[in-house]
C-alpha cells in the first residue's frame, strides 16, 4: 500500500451505519435466499457476510471449485442493493483435509489431536493447512475481485487455536532463533539455571506440553507470543492475496474481545478495519458496562470507527443456561455500540439454523419467523440506524482518560505458580473499567507504550510485567503533567518475566513515595481489608513502607497490615496496593479525576443511564428497570423520534435517545 491511503471501513460505509451479519445460505434450500433477501430489505439490511463457513462447500474435494452457488449469491446480493462482506473459509477445513493430511490437525500439550467435527481444527504452524488455505483463498479472490458487490474482505473466523504438536514445536524453534539469537541468550531470558532446565541444542527446545509439576513461566509466555504471531501470519498470508487482487477494498478479521490468546495491539495494526464480536449475558446486571468495556476496547485499537461483527439477536447457545433478550434489549445494546464508535452493527447470524452445534443460537430472523418479537425488533432497529447513519457515520469520541492494558503483562501474571489465582487479571481489569463507567467517565483503551499525552488522566488496572521503555513513558507522561493511578501488582517483572529487585522497578516506586515493599498479602476468597473510613479491598494488600516523599497515605485498618499505607500518592502519581470494593474504587476514581479535569459528560444522571457523546450527539440510555426521566440543558432534537427535546426527556426501560444539538 506505499505511496497511498490504505483503504478503511468509511469506504464502505459512505456515510451509512452497516446492519446486518453472517449470512449462511448454504444451509437452506435456494427458494429461501430469495424470502431472505425479501426480509432483509424490510430490516434495512445492507450488509451480509458471506463464505464464512463454506470451504466443504467450496472444495467438496480436494483441488474442487464448486462456485456456482457463490455466484448466483453474489448476484442476487447486488440485484437488491446489499454488500457483501465475502470472508475466506479457513477457519473450519473439510474434513478430507484432516483425514489426508493429519498434520494439519492441532495438538494440545498431552499430545491429543483436535480432530474434525467441529471447527478451528487446523494447526497454524501446519506448511499443508498453510498451502490449502492460500489456494481456496486465492481462487475466491480471483473470482470475486470484480464484483459489484464485494465491499470488504474479512479473513477466517475468531482465530483461537493453540498447537504444542511436532510441526508447531519446529515453528516455536524458529521464532526464538529469530529472537534471541543463541542459546545463550534464551537460556539468561527463561532462567534455565533454576532446576537445571539448561540448554544445549536447540532441538531440545519444546513447547510448554504436559510437566511433571510447574512449567517455566518464561517458557510459557514465549509460546503465548509465539501463538499469537503464528496465527497472525495466517492471517497476513491470506490478507496479502486478497490484497494483491483487490487493492482498493478494506480487509479485516474478527476479535474475540478479552480472549487471552491474541496479542490485539499487534493485530490491530495489520488490518484496514477492527472488529469484534461482543456477547453480554443478558442476565447479568453489568452486561451493559461490559459491553462498554468491548466497545471502548475495540474503539481505540481501531482509532476511530470500528465494526460490530457479530452480536446476538436474542440467547446464545454455550451458557450453562441461555437466556434470550428482554424487549428492547437488543436495540439498547446495538445503539450503546454505535455511541461509542461502531459504524456497522453486525450479527451472528441472519437466519437461526435448523441444524447443527447453534441451533439453539439466536438469528435475526427466529425459529418464530418474521411474526416473531426478534425479526421485528430487528426490522425497527435497521430503520432507525439508517436514520441515524448520516449524522454520526464516521464521528468521533474524544476521552480524557486511558485504561492502560497489555496482553503480554495478562499472559506473564498468570502462570501457574502466582501467589493467588484468585487474581484474575481480566476480572481486575473489569472492576476498574467499572468504576469509570459508573462515574460516567468515558474512557480510551491504550497500550502501555503509546503516547498518552492527550490524556488528563491514566488508569493501569494492573500490569504486573512492564518494559523499561513502558516504564519510561509512564515516568515522562507524570513529568508533562498528566495524573496517574497504577493498582496493585504493577512493575513486578521486565519483560522476560523477571522480577525485578525491591519487587517493585525502583522508578516506580520512587514515583509513587514507596521506600520498601516488604511483602505481598494476597488475600482470600470472600477475605477483605479494611482500609480509610469505612474502606474495604479485596483480592490482594502488600506490606509497604512508605518514604518520605509520599504526600498523602490512606492507610489500611487492623490485621497485620495495621498503619501501613493502602493507598499512596505523591504529586501527581497514585498507587492503590488492593481492589477496593466497587463503590469504594468509583469514589476514588471520581476524586482523582476531578483533580484532573475530567467530568462526566452529563452531570446528575440518573441510575443505570449511561450518556455518551460522539461527535456533536449525546447519546443516552437507559440500562435500568424502569423509565426515568433525565434532565438535559438546552434544546435538542431526538433523531430516534424526529422530535424537540427541551430541558428534559424521559427514557422507558431499555430506551434511549440521540439527541443533536
Amino acid at each position: 500500500m506505499t505511496g497511498r491511503t490504505p483503504p478503511s471501513l468509511a469506504d464502505v460505509t459512505r456515510g451509512r451505519l452497516l446492519f446486518g451479519g453472517d449470512y449462511n445460505p448454504e444451509q437452506w434450500p435456494e427458494e429461501t435466499w430469495h424470502e431472505d433477501v425479501r426480509l432483509m430489505r424490510e430490516a434495512g439490511v445492507n450488509s451480509v457476510t458471506l463464505g464464512v463457513f463454506s470451504w466443504a462447500t467450496i472444495e467438496p474435494r480436494p483441488g474442487a471449485r464448486e462456485f456456482g452457488w457463490l455466484d448466483r449469491l453474489m448476484d442476487l446480493m447486488h440485484a437488491n442493493g446489499i454488500g457483501v462482506v465475502l470472508a475466506t473459509p479457513t477457519s473450519s477445513p473439510p474434513p478430507w483435509l484432516g483425514r489426508l493430511h493429519p498434520d494439519t490437525l492441532p495438538r494440545d500439550e498431552d499430545g491429543h489431536t483436535e480432530w474434525w467435527g467441529g471447527r478451528q481444527h487446523f494447526s497454524h504452524s501446519s506448511a499443508t493447512y498453510r498451502r490449502y488455505a492460500a489456494a481456496v483463498t486465492e481462487d475466491l479472490a480471483a473470482r470475486y475481485a470484480d464484483h459489484p458487490a464485494l465491499t470488504m474482505w474479512h479473513i477466517n473466523n475468531e482465530y483461537c487455536t493453540y498447537d504444542h504438536g511436532d510441526e508447531a514445536a519446529a515453528a516455536f524453534r524458529r521464532w526464538l532463533r529469530g529472537k534471541y539469537r543463541t542459546l545463550d541468550a534464551l537460556n539468561t531470558a527463561w532462567g534455565t539455571a533454576f532446576w537445571s532446565q539448561g540448554y544445549d541444542s536447540w532441538d531440545g527446545v519444546l513447547p510448554p506440553r504436559r510437566a511433571h509439576y510447574l512449567k517455566n513461566p518464561a517458557q510459557v509466555l514465549d509460546f503465548r507470543r509465539f501463538t499469537s504471531d503464528a496465527l497472525l501470519e495466517c492471517y497476513v498470508a491470506e490478507r496479502d492475496i486478497v490484497r494483491r487482487h483487490t487493492p482498493h477494498l478494506p480487509v479485516t478479521t474478527n476479535f474475540m474481545p478479552l480472549w487471552s490468546g491474541q496479542d490485539a495491539w499487534r493485530w490491530a495494526g495489520e488490518e484496514d478495519v477492527v472488529s469484534a464480536d461482543l456477547y453480554p449475558d443478558p442476565r447479568d446486571p453489568l452486561g451493559a458496562q461490559h459491553g462498554a468495556l468491548v466497545q471502548d476496547m475495540t474503539r481505540s485499537q481501531a482509532r476511530g470507527p470500528w465494526m460490530l461483527m457479530e452480536q446476538a439477536a436474542g440467547p446464545v447457545n454455550w451458557r450453562g443456561v441461555n437466556h434470550p433478550k428482554p424487549a428492547g434489549l437488543n436495540r439498547l445494546w446495538s445503539l450503546q455500540a454505535v455511541a461509542r464508535g461502531a459504524d456497522a452493527v453486525c450479527y451472528f447470524q441472519w437466519r437461526q439454523s435448523r441444524q447443527g452445534a447453534e441451533k439453539f443460537h439466536s438469528g435475526m430472523v427466529s425459529h418464530a419467523g418474521e411474526q416473531g418479537r426478534t425479526f421485528q425488533e430487528v426490522r425497527r432497529l435497521g430503520g432507525e440506524l439508517r436514520r441515524l447513519g448520516p449524522e454520526v457515520s464516521g464521528t468521533r469520541l474524544t476521552a480524557d482518560v486511558a485504561i492502560l492494558h497489555d496482553w503480554h503483562s495478562w499472559w506473564a501474571g498468570a502462570h501457574e505458580g502466582r501467589l493467588s489465582t484468585e487474581v484474575d487479571y481480566a476480572d481486575v481489569l473489569r472492576a476498574w473499567h467499572r468504576a469509570l463507567w459508573e462515574a460516567r467517565l468515558t474512557t480510551d483503551f491504550a497500550h502501555p507504550g503509546h503516547d498518552l499525552s492527550a490524556y488528563r488522566l491514566v488508569v493501569v488496572p494492573q500490569l504486573y510485567l512492564l518494559t523499561d521503555t513502558a516504564i519510561g513513558n509512564l515516568l515522562a507522561y507524570v513529568e508533562g503533567g498528566g495524573t496517574l493511578v497504577c493498582g496493585f501488582l504493577t512493575g513486578v517483572a521486565d519483560e522476560d518475566d523477571r522480577v525485578r529487585p525491591g519487587g517493585m522497578d525502583a522508578r516506580l516506586r520512587a514515583l509513587f513515595g514507596i521506600r520498601t515493599l516488604h511483602e505481598w498479602w494476597p488475600l482470600e476468597a470472600g477475605e477483605s481489608a479494611a482500609f480509610g473510613d469505612g474502606l474495604r479491598g479485596t483480592l490482594w494488600s502488600e506490606e509497604i513502607e512508605a518514604a518520605g516523599t509520599a504526600d498523602e497515605t490512606i492507610p489500611y485498618r487492623g490485621g497485620e497490615l495495621d498503619g501501613l499505607p493502602a493507598v499512596l500518592r505523591r504529586g501527581r502519581a497514585w498507587y492503590v496496593s488492593t481492589l477496593p470494593e466497587p463503590g469504594a474504587l468509583r469514589a476514588l476514581l471520581t476524586r482523582v479525576a476531578a483533580g484532573a479535569g475530567v467530568r462526566p459528560v452529563l452531570d446528575g444522571l440518573p441510575d443505570g443511564v449511561e450518556a455518551v457523546r460522539r461527535g456533536e450527539l449525546l447519546f443516552l440510555l437507559n440500562h435500568g428497570r424502569g423509565p426515568v426521566t433525565v434532565e438535559v440543558p438546552g434544546t435538542h432534537r431526538d433523531l430516534l423520534t424526529d422530535t424537540t427535546v427541551t430541558g428534559r426527556t424521559t427514557l422507558p426501560r431499555h430506551g434511549a435517545a440521540v439527541l443533536a444539538p
